[in-house]
Protein backbone atom coordinates (compact mmCIF):
# COMPACT_ATOMS: atom_id res chain seq x y z
CA UNK A 1 0.00 0.00 0.00
CA UNK A 2 0.82 3.72 -0.36
CA UNK A 3 2.21 5.90 2.20
CA UNK A 4 -0.30 8.28 1.24
CA UNK A 5 -3.63 5.96 2.17
CA UNK A 6 -4.81 6.40 6.04
CA UNK A 7 -5.86 3.07 6.19
CA UNK A 8 -4.86 -0.68 5.00
CA UNK A 9 -7.17 -3.16 4.13
CA UNK A 10 -6.59 -7.11 5.31
CA UNK A 11 -10.01 -8.32 3.87
CA UNK A 12 -11.75 -7.76 0.53
CA UNK A 13 -14.65 -5.08 1.01
CA UNK A 14 -16.54 -7.31 -1.75
CA UNK A 15 -15.67 -9.24 -4.84
CA UNK A 16 -16.59 -9.28 -8.71
CA UNK A 17 -17.41 -13.07 -8.96
CA UNK A 18 -14.06 -14.51 -7.81
CA UNK A 19 -12.16 -11.52 -7.79
CA UNK A 20 -11.66 -10.03 -4.46
CA UNK A 21 -11.90 -5.84 -4.15
CA UNK A 22 -9.74 -4.75 -1.18
CA UNK A 23 -11.16 -1.28 -1.00
CA UNK A 24 -14.68 0.79 -1.44
CA UNK A 25 -13.56 3.55 -3.61
CA UNK A 26 -13.41 3.28 -7.23
CA UNK A 27 -12.29 6.86 -9.44
CA UNK A 28 -14.95 6.98 -12.32
CA UNK A 29 -14.08 6.26 -15.91
CA UNK A 30 -14.09 9.78 -17.23
CA UNK A 31 -12.88 10.62 -20.78
CA UNK A 32 -9.78 12.77 -20.66
CA UNK A 33 -9.65 12.72 -17.00
CA UNK A 34 -8.94 9.10 -16.12
CA UNK A 35 -5.80 8.29 -18.24
CA UNK A 36 -2.99 6.29 -17.11
CA UNK A 37 -0.97 8.57 -14.72
CA UNK A 38 -4.40 9.98 -12.88
CA UNK A 39 -5.69 6.35 -12.60
CA UNK A 40 -1.86 5.16 -11.16
CA UNK A 41 -2.33 7.84 -8.64
CA UNK A 42 -5.72 7.35 -7.72
CA UNK A 43 -5.12 4.01 -6.93
CA UNK A 44 -2.15 4.64 -4.66
CA UNK A 45 -4.02 6.37 -3.09
CA UNK A 46 -6.99 4.38 -2.13
CA UNK A 47 -9.16 3.51 -5.30
CA UNK A 48 -9.84 0.36 -5.49
CA UNK A 49 -9.83 -0.66 -9.28
CA UNK A 50 -8.44 1.04 -12.36
CA UNK A 51 -11.65 1.47 -15.07
CA UNK A 52 -9.84 2.89 -18.35
CA UNK A 53 -11.24 5.96 -20.30
CA UNK A 54 -14.06 4.29 -22.20
CA UNK A 55 -13.08 3.12 -25.89
CA UNK A 56 -15.02 2.88 -29.03
CA UNK A 57 -15.52 -0.74 -30.40
CA UNK A 58 -15.08 0.50 -33.71
CA UNK A 59 -11.84 2.15 -32.40
CA UNK A 60 -9.89 -0.94 -30.83
CA UNK A 61 -11.00 -2.71 -34.00
CA UNK A 62 -10.03 0.15 -36.84
CA UNK A 63 -6.77 1.34 -34.49
CA UNK A 64 -6.59 4.98 -33.67
CA UNK A 65 -3.77 7.13 -32.57
CA UNK A 66 -4.11 6.99 -29.00
CA UNK A 67 -5.29 3.55 -28.20
CA UNK A 68 -1.99 2.51 -26.82
CA UNK A 69 -2.11 5.39 -24.53
CA UNK A 70 -5.82 4.48 -23.09
CA UNK A 71 -4.94 0.87 -22.55
CA UNK A 72 -1.29 1.40 -20.68
CA UNK A 73 -1.17 0.12 -17.45
CA UNK A 74 1.03 -1.14 -14.76
CA UNK A 75 0.89 -4.59 -12.74
CA UNK A 76 0.54 -1.80 -9.34
CA UNK A 77 -2.65 -0.45 -11.36
CA UNK A 78 -4.37 -3.97 -11.12
CA UNK A 79 -7.26 -5.03 -11.05
CA UNK A 80 -7.58 -3.36 -14.27
CA UNK A 81 -10.85 -2.91 -16.10
CA UNK A 82 -11.16 -1.88 -19.77
CA UNK A 83 -14.23 -0.15 -20.55
CA UNK A 84 -15.57 -0.25 -24.03
CA UNK A 85 -18.85 1.35 -25.85
CA UNK A 86 -20.87 0.73 -28.65
CA UNK A 87 -24.36 0.47 -30.45
CA UNK A 88 -23.72 -2.65 -32.36
CA UNK A 89 -23.10 -6.22 -29.83
CA UNK A 90 -21.65 -7.94 -32.60
CA UNK A 91 -19.06 -5.79 -33.44
CA UNK A 92 -18.74 -4.95 -29.21
CA UNK A 93 -18.31 -8.68 -28.65
CA UNK A 94 -15.28 -8.62 -31.52
CA UNK A 95 -13.92 -5.23 -29.77
CA UNK A 96 -13.62 -7.06 -26.46
CA UNK A 97 -12.23 -10.40 -27.65
CA UNK A 98 -8.74 -8.20 -29.31
CA UNK A 99 -8.84 -6.61 -25.90
CA UNK A 100 -8.42 -9.97 -23.90
CA UNK A 101 -4.42 -10.01 -25.45
CA UNK A 102 -4.06 -7.06 -22.89
CA UNK A 103 -4.57 -9.33 -20.29
CA UNK A 104 -7.63 -6.82 -18.40
CA UNK A 105 -8.67 -8.20 -15.24
CA UNK A 106 -12.81 -7.09 -15.80
CA UNK A 107 -14.61 -6.29 -19.01
CA UNK A 108 -17.02 -3.01 -18.28
CA UNK A 109 -20.28 -2.25 -20.69
CA UNK A 110 -20.35 1.73 -20.84
CA UNK A 111 -24.13 2.31 -20.48
CA UNK A 112 -24.16 5.80 -18.59
CA UNK A 113 -22.50 8.23 -21.19
CA UNK A 114 -24.86 11.19 -22.10
CA UNK A 115 -22.99 12.64 -24.78
CA UNK A 116 -25.26 12.93 -27.69
CA UNK A 117 -22.15 11.42 -29.44
CA UNK A 118 -22.01 8.48 -28.27
CA UNK A 119 -25.62 8.08 -26.75
CA UNK A 120 -27.69 9.62 -29.52
CA UNK A 121 -26.24 6.32 -31.63
CA UNK A 122 -27.58 4.35 -29.33
CA UNK A 123 -24.58 3.75 -27.37
CA UNK A 124 -23.53 4.47 -24.02
CA UNK A 125 -26.87 5.59 -22.20
CA UNK A 126 -28.54 5.05 -25.67
CA UNK A 127 -28.52 1.05 -24.65
CA UNK A 128 -30.78 1.59 -22.29
CA UNK A 129 -33.63 1.97 -24.84
CA UNK A 130 -32.49 -1.18 -26.32
CA UNK A 131 -32.56 -3.39 -23.30
CA UNK A 132 -32.56 -6.56 -25.78
CA UNK A 133 -29.38 -5.57 -26.85
CA UNK A 134 -27.83 -5.77 -23.27
CA UNK A 135 -29.50 -8.97 -22.98
CA UNK A 136 -27.69 -10.60 -26.07
CA UNK A 137 -24.49 -8.12 -25.13
CA UNK A 138 -23.77 -9.74 -21.84
CA UNK A 139 -24.76 -13.23 -22.31
CA UNK A 140 -22.52 -13.38 -25.53
CA UNK A 141 -19.85 -11.73 -23.05
CA UNK A 142 -20.17 -13.66 -20.07
CA UNK A 143 -20.30 -17.12 -21.98
CA UNK A 144 -17.38 -16.48 -24.03
CA UNK A 145 -14.96 -14.94 -21.58
CA UNK A 146 -12.82 -16.06 -18.49
CA UNK A 147 -13.07 -12.88 -16.67
CA UNK A 148 -16.07 -11.28 -15.29
CA UNK A 149 -18.10 -8.17 -17.29
CA UNK A 150 -19.62 -5.43 -15.78
CA UNK A 151 -21.39 -2.48 -16.61
CA UNK A 152 -21.88 1.38 -15.73
CA UNK A 153 -25.27 2.24 -16.24
CA UNK A 154 -27.87 5.35 -16.06
CA UNK A 155 -31.50 5.28 -14.22
CA UNK A 156 -32.89 5.26 -17.85
CA UNK A 157 -33.23 7.56 -20.87
CA UNK A 158 -35.54 10.21 -19.23
CA UNK A 159 -37.88 10.45 -16.22
CA UNK A 160 -40.54 8.54 -18.29
CA UNK A 161 -37.98 5.69 -18.95
CA UNK A 162 -36.44 5.09 -15.73
CA UNK A 163 -35.76 1.20 -15.96
CA UNK A 164 -32.98 0.70 -14.27
CA UNK A 165 -34.52 -2.19 -12.16
CA UNK A 166 -35.11 -3.64 -15.62
CA UNK A 167 -31.79 -3.28 -17.46
CA UNK A 168 -30.09 -4.37 -13.22
CA UNK A 169 -31.90 -7.43 -13.79
CA UNK A 170 -30.95 -8.07 -17.54
CA UNK A 171 -27.40 -7.90 -16.60
CA UNK A 172 -27.62 -10.35 -13.62
CA UNK A 173 -29.55 -12.84 -15.55
CA UNK A 174 -27.31 -12.41 -18.39
CA UNK A 175 -24.10 -13.58 -16.23
CA UNK A 176 -22.86 -9.49 -15.12
CA UNK A 177 -20.72 -9.46 -12.68
CA UNK A 178 -21.31 -6.03 -10.66
CA UNK A 179 -23.26 -2.80 -11.42
CA UNK A 180 -22.10 0.64 -11.37
CA UNK A 181 -24.96 2.65 -10.88
CA UNK A 182 -25.12 6.35 -11.58
CA UNK A 183 -28.16 7.61 -10.14
CA UNK A 184 -29.28 10.10 -13.01
CA UNK A 185 -30.88 9.70 -16.34
CA UNK A 186 -29.74 10.46 -19.66
CA UNK A 187 -31.51 13.63 -20.26
CA UNK A 188 -30.73 14.84 -16.51
CA UNK A 189 -26.75 14.67 -17.68
CA UNK A 190 -24.81 15.51 -14.76
CA UNK A 191 -27.36 18.17 -13.35
CA UNK A 192 -30.60 17.96 -11.65
CA UNK A 193 -31.24 15.80 -8.75
CA UNK A 194 -29.59 12.64 -7.71
CA UNK A 195 -31.60 9.75 -6.59
CA UNK A 196 -29.63 7.79 -4.31
CA UNK A 197 -32.59 5.60 -3.60
CA UNK A 198 -32.87 3.88 -6.70
CA UNK A 199 -29.48 2.91 -6.02
CA UNK A 200 -30.63 1.37 -3.18
CA UNK A 201 -33.92 0.01 -4.87
CA UNK A 202 -30.99 -1.85 -7.48
CA UNK A 203 -29.19 -2.83 -4.62
CA UNK A 204 -32.01 -4.98 -3.01
CA UNK A 205 -33.06 -6.55 -6.34
CA UNK A 206 -30.15 -8.49 -7.17
CA UNK A 207 -27.05 -10.26 -5.92
CA UNK A 208 -24.32 -9.43 -7.59
CA UNK A 209 -21.85 -6.24 -6.19
CA UNK A 210 -23.75 -2.49 -6.66
CA UNK A 211 -21.78 0.63 -6.86
CA UNK A 212 -23.43 4.02 -6.15
CA UNK A 213 -22.02 7.27 -8.08
CA UNK A 214 -23.58 10.68 -8.55
CA UNK A 215 -22.88 13.63 -6.47
CA UNK A 216 -20.44 11.88 -4.08
CA UNK A 217 -18.10 15.17 -3.17
CA UNK A 218 -17.10 14.83 0.28
CA UNK A 219 -15.96 12.01 2.93
CA UNK A 220 -19.29 12.81 4.61
CA UNK A 221 -21.15 11.93 1.33
CA UNK A 222 -19.63 8.14 1.21
CA UNK A 223 -20.50 7.39 4.26
CA UNK A 224 -24.13 9.23 3.81
CA UNK A 225 -24.45 6.87 0.16
CA UNK A 226 -23.92 3.98 1.55
CA UNK A 227 -25.91 3.84 4.43
CA UNK A 228 -29.05 5.43 2.68
CA UNK A 229 -28.16 2.53 -0.51
CA UNK A 230 -26.67 -0.34 1.31
CA UNK A 231 -24.03 -0.20 -1.95
CA UNK A 232 -20.84 -2.40 -1.66
CA UNK A 233 -18.71 0.77 -3.07
CA UNK A 234 -19.12 4.22 -4.26
CA UNK A 235 -17.83 5.46 -7.32
CA UNK A 236 -16.17 9.25 -7.93
CA UNK A 237 -15.82 11.23 -10.27
CA UNK A 238 -15.96 15.23 -11.28
CA UNK A 239 -14.86 15.39 -7.05
CA UNK A 240 -11.75 13.48 -7.40
CA UNK A 241 -11.01 15.81 -10.03
CA UNK A 242 -8.26 18.75 -7.64
CA UNK A 243 -8.86 16.21 -4.63
CA UNK A 244 -7.84 12.81 -5.13
CA UNK A 245 -6.95 12.18 -1.55
CA UNK A 246 -10.77 11.73 -1.48
CA UNK A 247 -9.79 8.08 -2.15
CA UNK A 248 -7.83 8.30 1.18
CA UNK A 249 -10.36 9.84 2.98
CA UNK A 250 -9.44 13.63 3.07
CA UNK A 251 -11.79 16.36 2.34
CA UNK A 252 -9.49 18.79 0.53
CA UNK A 253 -9.10 21.01 3.26
CA UNK A 254 -7.87 18.40 5.03
CA UNK A 255 -4.76 17.35 2.99
CA UNK A 256 -1.53 18.09 4.81
CA UNK A 257 1.17 20.69 3.03
CA UNK A 258 3.60 17.29 2.50
CA UNK A 259 0.67 14.76 0.48
CA UNK A 260 -0.15 17.73 -1.07
CA UNK A 261 2.84 18.46 -2.71
CA UNK A 262 3.94 14.87 -3.03
CA UNK A 263 0.87 14.14 -5.09
CA UNK A 264 0.69 17.00 -7.51
CA UNK A 265 4.56 16.79 -8.36
CA UNK A 266 3.89 12.49 -8.42
CA UNK A 267 1.07 13.44 -11.29
CA UNK A 268 3.06 16.61 -13.00
CA UNK A 269 6.32 13.91 -13.53
CA UNK A 270 4.10 11.29 -14.54
CA UNK A 271 2.31 13.30 -17.27
CA UNK A 272 5.73 14.27 -18.64
CA UNK A 273 7.43 10.88 -18.51
CA UNK A 274 3.73 9.32 -20.41
CA UNK A 275 3.18 11.98 -22.33
CA UNK A 276 5.81 14.02 -23.05
CA UNK A 277 7.35 17.40 -21.95
CA UNK A 278 4.81 19.90 -24.33
CA UNK A 279 1.91 17.06 -24.50
CA UNK A 280 2.18 16.15 -20.53
CA UNK A 281 1.92 20.00 -19.62
CA UNK A 282 -0.62 21.18 -21.64
CA UNK A 283 -2.80 17.77 -20.35
CA UNK A 284 -2.10 18.46 -16.96
CA UNK A 285 -3.38 21.96 -16.83
CA UNK A 286 -7.03 21.30 -16.37
CA UNK A 287 -5.89 19.09 -13.13
CA UNK A 288 -3.73 21.99 -12.37
CA UNK A 289 -6.38 24.83 -11.82
CA UNK A 290 -8.47 22.52 -10.13
CA UNK A 291 -5.46 21.72 -7.38
CA UNK A 292 -4.85 25.30 -7.14
CA UNK A 293 -8.80 25.95 -6.81
CA UNK A 294 -8.48 26.31 -2.88
CA UNK A 295 -5.77 29.21 -3.10
CA UNK A 296 -6.26 32.48 -4.31
CA UNK A 297 -4.17 32.18 -7.30
CA UNK A 298 -3.88 35.90 -9.67
CA UNK A 299 -5.01 35.64 -12.91
CA UNK A 300 -1.26 36.59 -13.63
CA UNK A 301 0.27 33.45 -12.43
CA UNK A 302 -2.39 31.35 -13.44
CA UNK A 303 -2.14 32.62 -16.86
CA UNK A 304 2.00 31.77 -16.54
CA UNK A 305 1.17 28.52 -15.17
CA UNK A 306 -1.35 27.43 -18.10
CA UNK A 307 0.96 28.92 -20.92
CA UNK A 308 4.38 27.95 -19.84
CA UNK A 309 6.25 25.08 -22.12
CA UNK A 310 9.04 24.59 -19.21
CA UNK A 311 8.17 22.06 -16.11
CA UNK A 312 10.50 23.66 -13.85
CA UNK A 313 9.21 27.25 -14.54
CA UNK A 314 5.38 25.54 -13.49
CA UNK A 315 6.45 23.63 -10.84
CA UNK A 316 8.27 26.82 -9.24
CA UNK A 317 4.98 29.04 -9.49
CA UNK A 318 3.36 25.89 -7.83
CA UNK A 319 5.90 25.59 -5.09
CA UNK A 320 5.20 29.79 -4.35
CA UNK A 321 1.74 28.78 -4.11
CA UNK A 322 1.07 25.66 -1.92
CA UNK A 323 1.58 26.32 1.93
CA UNK A 324 5.38 25.64 3.22
CA UNK A 325 5.21 22.79 5.56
Amino acid sequence: MHAFQKTILNSPAFQIRNLPVYGDLILAPMDGISDAPFRTLTRQLGSALCYTEFMNAIDILNGYPYLEEHLFFQDSDRPIVFQVFDDDPERLIRAVHRLLERQPDIIDVNMGCSARTVSGRGAGAGLLRTPQKIASIFSRLTRELSIPVTGKIRLGWDANSRNYLEIAKIIEDNGGSMIAVHARTREQGYSGQVDWDAIGEIKRTVSIPVIGNGDVKTVADIQRIKEQTGCDGVMIGRAAIGNPWIFSRFDRKEVPPNLERAAIRQHLNANLAFYGEIRGLTLFRKHLKRYLAPYSVSNHIMGAMLTSTEPENVWALIDSILPKE
